[in-house]
């Protein structure tokens, strides 16, 4: 593969000595015009890699906040084929911000797999993240999707050991997305310094980019994984500020796009201190 968006991005940030904060909102929440709208925005608030969530009516590996962005998408009317067009106008603006498609394999392998490769490519999608697809189903999407020059994000968990590792890592490519939790989406705040450890380990097999999500929430916690990972991946947090703006009616107000990207400000200031506060607290040391 040529170098993608993806492998740009991290590069430039490594190069900057920051990570990336990556940003996750389901595409067509609460509707599709302040979706498109929020996604237009989320690069000038400080997304650096935007995941975009394929809405899908069994989310299993998420909590109630994102099975809910799910569910207000899709009676909103928000497809497959919505979600791709929703990257293509994005793109018509915006050229740098890396887009990640996260979701399920039943709604890729109901729109076709040779079909959904080839639109996502030409919307400007550049990676995907497919939950539910192990190591072992390669030849199903991650081994066509490399061919088509998209990367292919695994995930690595707590319970991923060194016998299994080189398996999920085997054809990863763009960074390895760490799941610093067991369980759902949302449910906890990772442990820094078993995060920083699973970080290590992860780099010992490989020489991609580790991002680490599930459970945070502030800027705070933000900096803190920011210190030893590449990335900072929040996804719930976003969601609930999105819903915590809807009218009875699960509406859009004029607060909503703003709620967002305020809330993707605070942690991109989070992330983008944290290292230069680790080397200040360095130098205090007797």
């Amino acid at each position: 593969m040529t170098a993608t968006r993806i492998d740009r991005r991290f590069a430039g940030l490594k190069a900057k000595d920051r990570a990336a904060l990556v940003t996750f909102l389901t595409a067509g929440d609460p509707d599709p015009e302040t979706s498109l709208a929020i996604l237009r925005a989320l690069p000038a608030a400080g997304a650096d890699v935007i995941e975009l969530g394929m809405p899908f009516t069994d989310p299993m590996a998420d909590g109630p906040a994102i099975q809910l962005s799910s569910q207000r998408a899709l009676k909103r009317g928000q497809t497959m084929r919505r979600t791709l067009d929703m990257v293509r106008a994005f793109r018509s603006a915006e050229q740098a911000a890396p887009v990640v498609l996260m979701g399920y394999y039943n709604p890729i392998y109901i729109y076709g797999v040779e079909r959904f490769l080839a639109d996502a490519k030409d919307a400007g999608v550049d990676g995907l993240i497919v939950v539910d697809l192990p190591p072992e189903e390669d030849a199903e999407l991650c081994l066509p999707a490399l061919a088509a020059g998209l990367n292919f994000i695994r995930l690595a968990t707590p319970t991923t050991d060194d016998r299994r590792l080189p398996a999920v890592l085997a054809h990863t490519s763009g960074f390895v997305y760490y799941v610093s939790i067991t369980g759902i989406t949302g449910a906890a705040m990772p442990d820094p310094g078993r995060t920083a450890a699973a970080v290590g380990r992860i780099k010992r097999h490989c020489r991609l980019p580790v991002a680490v999500g599930f459970g945070v929430r502030t800027a705070e916690q933000a900096a803190v994984i920011a210190r030893d990972a590449d990335g900072v991946v929040v996804g719930s947090a976003l969601v609930n500020a999105l819903k915590g703006t809807l009218d009875r009616n699960d509406s859009a107000t004029p607060g909503t796009r703003k709620a967002v990207t305020d809330l993707v400000a605070e942690l991109a200031r989070g992330v983008r201190s944290a290292r230069a506060q680790a080397a200040g607290e360095a130098r205090q040391q007797p």
